[in-house]
Order: structure tokens, then C-alpha cells, then sequence
């Protein structure tokens, strides 16, 4: 289903120009390349949360946090990078995503984090969260000028 989501976001966004890629068709919209970084730096943050058990180093949040907010910050630095530059490094994390699945077993999903919340529900989410800007990174492009 992760891969299902990304191919699907990826064939909506591939082709954009730069231009396509920045707009943003109001003062509180997001560009596409902010939502496609935005999930980035989701898959990111939880890949290395729950599958490598630690928290972002420094470099990675310089890297990679700017993603993880939608805000005035984000949308003054995700700006003026082609869409193949958010794409190609959502597939670098994508590699390490199911790398570290395919370690996991049925034991290690259901196990708690805390109370009503496991690794199978860790995981639904961020498919969820993808598919959710799907729709808004679909909305964006329905605006775009023509």
C-alpha cells in the first residue's frame, strides 16, 4: 500500500515544472514540492522513530525538518528545487523504509508503544498521511494556471 501511494503521487507530480512545482494558488495553500517534501520528512521521522529506534540527528533535521512542518518557514525554503530533487530523495527513504520493514515480524506491528497505539497503527498512519495530501497535492494541481 506505501508503494501503491507513492507511485500514484508520483505519476500526478513527475512532470511539473518549476513553476508548477512552487505555486501556491493562495497565502495559505502549500506548493506541491512543500507537501511531497512534507511527506519525505513524514516517512522519514517515523522510519527512523520506530524501524531504527532513535531519533533524527542533527544533519537529519537540518536535511530533512523543514518538511515536517507546513508553515511560513517551509514555504520560504522549499522553494526553486525541481520536483525530481523531492521525488528522488522520497525514493532514498523509501529504500530504507522497506529495508527496515522486511525486518520486522507480525510481533515486533502488534507490539505497544503506548496505550492503543502499535506499530501497525504507526504505519497506517503514515499511509493515511500520504493519502490525505494526495488529495490536497491534487487539489493544488487542479489550480494550477493554465
Amino acid at each position: 500500500m506505501l508503494e501503491d501511494l507513492k507511485k500514484r503521487i508520483t505519476e500526478e507530480v513527475k512532470d511539473l515544472d518549476q513553476s508548477q512545482t512552487d505555486f501556491e494558488f493562495d497565502e495559505n495553500a502549500n506548493s506541491i514540492g512543500a507537501l511531497v517534501m512534507h511527506l519525505v520528512a513524514t516517512e522519514a521521522y517515523y522510519q527512523i522513530e520506530t524501524l531504527e529506534g532513535r531519533q533524527w540527528t542533527e544533519e537529519e533535521r537540518e536535511h530533512l525538518g523543514v518538511g515536517g512542518e507546513l508553515n511560513d518557514k517551509s514555504k520560504k525554503v522549499l522553494k526553486g528545487k525541481p520536483i525530481r530533487h523531492y521525488l528522488d530523495l522520497w525514493d532514498e527513504i523509501r529504500e530504507k523504509t522497506l529495508a527496515g520493514l522486511k525486518t520486522k515480524d507480525d510481533k515486533w506491528f502488534s507490539s505497544n508503544i503506548e496505550e492503543g497505539i502499535n506499530y501497525h497503527w504507526v504505519w497506517y498512519h503514515v499511509m493515511e498521511h500520504q493519502a490525505n495530501h494526495m488529495g490536497q497535492i491534487a487539489l493544488v494541481k487542479n489550480r494550477l494556471p493554465k
